[in-house]
């Protein structure tokens, strides 16, 4: 079978007929071996006959969420290519071929762009079609080296393998970006092609909540870019930071008729060990992902990580403690010269907050070492189905074993009685 199309359904009695109907005559019309497959997230209005009666196959999926249906749906087809659209009958159905030709050319993902294919008025509030999925197929494209135009169209194809070897995890809404994502990090065909939007033939609110469903699809966004989650503000705070802290450091600095002294200097020493903290989570996250399957291995992380060996770390570590403690045994002979009394903040802070920084930033170091020789430690990973193989393994050899030393047996009893007629027959 070449195509499934795959229609996540809770509860749409009022549209899934007319779309499972437009779905089968499209392939009809174009020749297309396939079927419409409703995923059915726990319909309670008779959805699931009324799709049936269309010329559907219903499945049923437990898991509650519109990720779980569609990967419910998707494990399901029987089609090489897959193509997924809601069934409250706002996609175009009847317009499934481009999406076919583009697979069929060797596309791995074909995603729909309704910005260029035309949304009706109604169809889509303004708050989505002028903010929402503007700024979040944005951050899409700029997180990620995609030239996707709208990253939340439902309407998509793909072939059925590739989208399974990836592996997606999220339930929610914000699996339409995971594909996205995923298809993009690990190299896949991405294509897009215009399709259209119409008001959607339910008499009921959407399932879509607005802010929290943005939320979530902003929070993966983030979640799966470490780089500019924590690398880029992490490295712009460090940069502050170290700036301002090394200017102060040797004295009061003026810009016009502002004036920064040490109070400054302690918010700049707190700016460099937080974006110093940032970066390593960076690292951290893209080494965990890349050991976990979660994101592709980074070379540069990976070269970084096989350059900065735990020794190393834990000598760069201790050469910024030696240098805090130097700072720090410093401020105590500065203190000595005022006979241990009172101090003035604007001499004693200049020695005391970079050696704290400093003493501060060598136990971030050495943990970082530590916590990465951690993450770095390669593990065997075994499936239900290889601990299966294996035992079934053990007991074929066991088997033999058992075979060949009762032949062994048999071997040597037979040799026993052949001595024995040999020296009967010679007495």
């Amino acid at each position: 079978m070449e195509l499934t199309v795959v229609m996540p359904c809770l509860n749409e009695a009022e549209t899934v007929e007319t779309c499972v109907r437009k779905a089968l005559a499209c392939m009809r019309e174009h020749g297309i071996d396939g079927e419409v497959l409703i995923a059915d997230n726990g319909s309670t209005d008779g959805s699931q006959q009324l799709a049936r009666d269309a010329g559907a196959r219903v499945v049923h999926v437990d898991a509650k969420g519109y990720g779980n249906a569609l990967m419910g749906g998707i494990r399901a087809a029987r089609g090489k290519y897959v193509i997924m659209g809601d069934a409250d009958d706002s996609y175009d159905f009847t317009a499934l071929l481009p999406f076919v030709e583009q697979l069929r050319d060797g596309a791995d993902l074909v995603m729909g762009n309704r910005f260029k294919g035309g949304i009706a008025p109604g169809a889509m509030p303004p708050l989505h079609r002028y903010l929402g999925n503007p700024v979040l197929s944005f951050i899409g494209r700029l997180f990620f080296p995609s030239a996707i135009g709208d990253f939340h169209c439902g309407l998509r194809g793909f072939r059925r393998d590739s989208i399974l070897r990836l592996g997606l995890q999220t339930g929610g809404m914000e699996f339409a970006s995971e594909m996205v994502v995923r298809s993009t990090l690990a190299g896949l065909d991405v294509r897009e092609v215009p399709t259209t939007l119409s008001p959607d033939g339910r008499s009921r609110p959407p399932h879509l909540r607005s802010w929290r469903d943005g939320w979530r699809h902003l929070r993966f966004l983030m979640l799966y870019s470490p780089r500019w989650l924590f690398f880029i503000p992490g490295l712009v705070m460090m940069t502050l930071g170290l700036v301002a802290g090394t200017a102060l450091t040797f004295g009061p600095v003026y810009i016009g008729k502002l004036g920064f002294d040490v109070d400054t200097l302690v918010g700049a020493s707190a700016m460099l060990v937080i974006g110093f903290q940032a970066v390593l989570f960076a690292l951290f996250t893209k080494v965990y992902a890349a050991e976990e399957g979660f994101l592709p291995e980074d070379r540069r992380v990976r070269k970084l990580v096989d350059i900065v060996s735990l020794e190393k770390g834990l000598i760069a570590g201790g050469l910024l403690a030696l240098a805090g403690i130097g700072g720090l045994v410093a401020s105590l002979v500065h203190w000595q010269t005022r006979s241990f009394g009172p101090l003035i903040p604007s001499e004693s802070l200049r020695i005391v907050v970079p050696s704290a920084t400093a003493l501060i930033m060598s136990f971030q170091t050495i943990f970082a070492a530590l916590f990465i020789s951690i993450l770095g430690i390669r593990r065997t990973r075994e499936t239900p189905i290889d601990v299966a193989a294996s035992v079934a393994e053990e007991a074929a050899e066991a088997v033999i074993r058992e075979q060949r030393e009762s032949a062994q047996a048999r071997k040597n009893r037979e040799n026993e009685d052949g001595a024995e007629e040999r020296e009967s027959s010679t007495a």
